[in-house]
């Protein structure tokens, strides 16, 4: 018996084998998970992520998959859906939210109850999760400005608990995402999609976040709702409506990355049914049937065209995943 189907039995009638992943993106791209489990609780979380370490099985981790990029021939070993959605209020403004909380959510319940700080994430597709790890923020703000400490299950099994100065946060970026091994396994190849080092398959999963804690301060909820509106109502005018992924690339210091591809008149240029969006240039969009490859065949068009005419190379904020 192999690894995968020793850790299929392990985990009984949850987990699922070829699940489509297209459904659990917001690109609604991706081939399919060699098996598949939903994560209802950190606690769950946590013990599936230590079963799979087991059975030698990598896992992935899967929040709101808005800034991942999955691979059309899917990704191999375990995929997790993470669902932990308990969200708790306490005196002085702390906030506690598990990993797999949705940030619209955390935002409007926070607002809700007069805390203020997160109200840029009310229109942001993602978990709280995958916040930290990618340092997500808008409006001038990001995780890390309320961030007090992140609960996050180590490669030995302990749960080690990080200030936002642990987590060296950096523009879009923590010490969770800029960990990255070089070795390769069997689960993928070395070189990523774009010929750069990619995470190894078997590292990729050392650190999982758990759950968070946030320290707002306090406010109106009728100011913090109507702000909230007002970057609702700016999201609507200047982003894609309808299946994407983006922003694609960071924006280079000074510069704006949606700015340099539109200078480069790829606004509408298209590869099979992915799209340069012509409302944001920093978002590709899904018209119907795109594949992976056509996306990424989208990004080396616009590292390629900005490279030339700029002289800046694009760095991607999006993650490609899987087997590549």
């Amino acid at each position: 018996m192999d690894s995968l189907e020793a850790l299929r039995q392990a985990l009984g009638e949850r987990a699922r084998a070829g699940q489509t992943l297209s459904r659990y993106t917001t690109s609604r791209i991706g081939g399919l998970a060699d098996l598949l489990v939903e994560a209802e609780s950190a606690d769950d979380l946590r013990q599936v992520v230590l079963t799979a370490r087991k059975h030698g099985t990598p896992a992935l981790v899967l929040g709101g998959g808005a800034n991942v990029l999955v691979s059309d021939a899917g990704v191999r070993g375990l995929t997790i859906i993470n669902k932990a959605r308990r969200l708790e209020f306490f005196d002085g403004g702390r906030v506690r939210a598990e990993s797999g909380v949705i940030l619209p959510t955390l935002a409007r319940e926070c607002m809700a109850r007069g805390l203020a700080g997160l109200e840029w994430a009310i229109g942001v597709p993602g978990t709280v999760g995958g916040a930290i790890v990618g340092n997500a923020g808008a409006h001038g703000r990001d995780t890390a400005a309320d961030l007090k400490r992140a609960f996050v299950l180590g490669p030995d099994g302990s749960v080690l608990t990080w200030s936002a100065d642990d987590l060296q946060f950096g523009y879009r970026t923590s010490r969770l995402k800029s960990v990255v091994s070089t070795t390769g396994s069997k689960f993928g190849p070395k070189r990523g999609p774009l010929g750069r080092a990619r995470p190894d398959a078997t590292r990729r999963g050392a650190y999982v976040v758990l759950a968070a804690e946030f320290e707002l301060a306090d406010g109106d909820p009728a100011a913090l709702l109507a702000k909230a509106d007002e970057f609702n109502e700016y999201r609507r005018r200047t982003q894609p409506q309808g299946a994407s992924i983006g922003s694609m690339f960071k924006n280079p210091p000074g510069d704006a990355a949606g700015r340099l591809i539109d200078a480069s008149g790829l606004k509408g240029v298209r590869v099979g049914y992915a799209e340069i969006s012509a409302v944001h240039a920093n978002f590709f969009v899904n018209l119907g049937g795109a594949t992976a490859r056509d996306v990424m065949e989208l990004i080396r068009i616009a590292r390629q065209a900005v490279s030339r005419k700029f002289g800046v190379e694009l760095e991607l904020e999006i993650e490609p995943v899987g087997d590549w």
